[in-house]
């Protein structure tokens, strides 16, 4: 893999953070191509500062939810093809419908498995 990706990782809880870092890094990426963001106002600003190939939020977070930081995305035409995974707890019908119809391209509900991830990764990243 020559490419280098830029990966943005949005959730309020450090650990959670640290969960999903290192089921990136067994997948291979380096920890230089992952950015941490806090909540999505954090995550908003850096998205208009920089370029990334994909975007792992998760929903509840304290300043700005994932589901606004999704909808702040995808006004944005430049940033359709954004790739957006939520990470979330909510896992009702009525909020996987939400979170699709705001734009996210894939849901995963927490807790959730190392391999769970790598296969939504893999669906994003070979699309």
């Amino acid at each position: 893999r020559s490419i280098k990706m830029k990966i943005l990782v949005v959730d309020d809880s450090s650990t959670m953070r640290r969960i999903i870092i290192n089921v990136i890094l067994q997948l291979g990426y380096k920890k230089d191509e992952i950015t941490e963001a806090e909540n999505g106002q954090q995550a908003w600003e850096y998205i208009q500062q920089d370029t990334f190939n994909i975007v792992l939020t998760d929903w509840n977070m304290p300043v700005m939810s994932g589901l606004d930081l999704v909808k702040n995305i995808r006004s944005k035409d430049s940033l359709n093809d954004l790739p957006i995974i939520m990470i979330t707890t909510e896992g009702g019908k009525a909020e996987v419908v939400t979170a699709l119809r705001a734009g996210v391209n894939n849901y995963i509900v927490k807790p959730f498995t190392a391999a769970l991830l790598k296969e939504k990764l893999n669906a994003v990243f070979s699309a």
